[in-house]
């Protein structure tokens, strides 16, 4: 018996002892199984772009800093969702806000943008009414007033003397042909001549060379159309005179604006040149022919200008109140809030209220009411969407392979109607790209570095002004900032893998700039699935042979043609 309780405090003490040695070892080894597990989830990012989120450590794809660990939490999101730190939503400047119904007999004002422009109803043309050559000009410059009788100029001509010679000659015969006497005269009134001019020749008995001509209106010269010493013919243009006593103020309304404005309807207009001031008038036309190449139609307004304070060509705003027709309760967003991509417009819907949390939404839009849009379908009332950094948003989306405005999978279907101008600048742009595509193709980091750089250039010479379309001028704003970054994070590195890296993001909003706008050739759109660690990259190219900017000599020939693009 004694036996046993020897062995058995043996046994205890060994099993006491073995896990005082051992215990802790065991710890150990499971303490780095839950870290590799962590490891596993971990996202990373860059302490400048807080918006880049990466799966595993490496270098930042905008500036080549390495990255850090970001905060931990994707778990429970849906596919489309992702999540931003609290310092990437601090540095985009984020800003949402919880949408609600519009009544239906709110008011909600619409403001346009005009140019003030000449009363073609008050403007007039000088005429000469005969034939000659200008021996003095009295008009020295365009814009100086002129009044109602005024001399504007005195003309030689040949075919008055000869008409002078024939009335000298028929006042002579007046008692026995008092016929061709009066004709002779008329003839003389035909050219404007006042019968005290008439009978001044008459009584002097002697032919005048040189004869005036008198401003028949009043007002100011909008245009100065010959020269002293010029020969003109007989009904040729001399001024254009404008009377600026009432100007008018036209607007461009688009289609979808069209059903809010009536004639009669009263409109306060406000200038930059007095700010302070409120012009109120009334809608006196509405053109009933759409402009093709803007799709708008031109709203006009009269307003009186005794006081001369309205300049042709000035810039003015104005406002109209627009009642909501619907009886039902109108969702009303934000303008700000909305990403155009050819037909679709999409938003970024925060779904949980005390987590940064976002998710892309294709909304169907209604009418422009001033800075809102009335929304069909799409959204609820109650929803929380960003207003503010919203492309930010956007890209984050499209850096986590998430669902956004260019990751989406349905393919751009609209085409603007853009002017040659804008198709001519867009098209210079295209060739500095295909020359960034060319030198990647090379691996020449410092080429690309240079082509990227006069690119950036070329972007910003575009002038947006020329696209007349609300949508289009919206969907290439959008476009064209993030061209511009990722040009611009191209001509700042030396990294040939930044370079691509960009080049992917690049590439994807030119390709949809090429479809939205048109260029003046036919280009190929490219695509290989292993750029971007097999996540796939597609790029143009004016050629159908594949040559790939992102792998270069290593892989030259791997991709195909996704899509002939030819809307020139």
């Amino acid at each position: 018996m004694k036996k046993y309780i020897i062995y058995s405090g043996i046994l205890a003490i060994g099993l006491l002892l073995g896990w005082l040695l051992f215990g802790n070892s065991s710890t150990e080894k499971v303490s780095p199984n839950h870290k590799e597990m962590s490891d596993a989830k971990q996202k990373w990012t860059c302490s400048m772009h807080p918006q880049i989120m990466q799966p595993e450590a490496g270098d930042c794809p905008i500036c080549g800093m390495d990255l850090i660990p970001a905060e931990a939490g994707a778990e429970g999101l849906s596919p489309n969702q992702f999540k931003l730190t609290k310092n990437a939503m601090a540095l985009a400047n984020v800003e949402t806000t919880i949408i609600g119904g519009a009544t239906a007999n709110m008011n909600n004002g619409i403001t346009l943008s005009g140019k003030i422009a000449e009363n073609e109803e008050a403007n007039a043309v000088q005429v000469s009414y005969f034939a000659g050559r200008i021996e003095r000009l009295n008009i020295n410059f365009t814009g100086e007033n002129v009044r109602k009788g005024q001399l504007l100029a005195t003309i030689y001509s040949p075919e008055l003397v000869k008409a002078q010679q024939e009335l000298l000659t028929a006042s002579s015969l007046k008692e026995t042909q008092p016929a061709l006497y009066k004709a002779v005269r008329n003839k003389l009134k035909l050219w404007k001549l006042s019968d005290n001019q008439i009978n001044q020749i008459e009584s002097s008995k002697k032919v005048k060379e040189n004869f005036h001509v008198y401003a028949t209106v009043s007002g100011t010269v909008s245009d100065k159309l010959v020269e002293q010493g010029d020969y003109i013919k007989q009904g040729q243009p001399l001024l254009k005179i404008a009377n600026l006593n009432t100007v008018w103020a036209n607007f461009d309304v688009y289609e979808n604006q069209i059903s809010n404005f009536k004639v009669g309807q009263t409109i306060a207009i406000t200038t930059n040149a007095y700010p302070n001031e409120v012009f109120n008038t009334k809608i006196s036309f509405i053109n009933p022919v759409l402009n093709p190449q803007t799709r708008t139609v031109t709203v006009r307004a009269v307003l009186n200008n005794l006081k001369e304070l309205f300049k042709p060509e000035m810039f003015v705003t104005g406002k109209v109140d627009a009642k909501v027709k619907d009886t039902k309760a109108q969702l009303l967003i934000p303008a700000s809030a909305v990403l155009w991509t050819g037909k679709r417009s999409i938003v970024y819907v925060k779904p949980d209220a005390n987590n940064p949390i976002f998710e892309m939404k294709e909304i169907v839009l209604g009418s422009k009411l001033g800075e809102n849009y009335e929304v069909k379908s799409g959204l609820q009332s109650g929803n929380e969407i960003v207003t503010n950094g919203v492309f930010t948003i956007d890209a984050s989306a499209q850096l986590q392979g998430k669902k956004s405005m260019m990751n989406h999978k349905k393919e751009i279907s609209e085409q603007f109607e853009v002017s040659k101008k804008f198709k001519l600048q867009l098209q210079t742009a295209y060739d500095e790209y295909i020359k960034l595509k060319d030198n990647l193709i090379k691996s020449g980091a410092e080429l690309s570095k240079n082509s990227a750089s006069t690119l950036h250039k070329e972007l910003q010479n575009i002038d947006m002004k020329l696209l007349a379309n609300n949508e289009a001028h919206t969907q290439w704003m959008m476009l064209n900032k993030t061209l511009q970054s990722s040009s611009n994070a191209i001509a700042n590195s030396e990294d040939i893998k930044v370079q691509r890296k960009q080049f992917k993001i690049l590439s994807e909003h030119f390709i949809l700039a090429v479809q939205s706008f048109g260029i003046n050739e036919i280009s190929y759109k490219q695509y290989c699935p292993m750029a971007d660690s097999d996540k796939g990259a597609y790029w143009l190219s004016k050629e159908k042979q594949v040559l790939n900017p992102y792998f270069g000599d290593m892989m030259l020939k791997c991709g195909e043609v996704k899509q002939v693009i030819n809307n020139k």
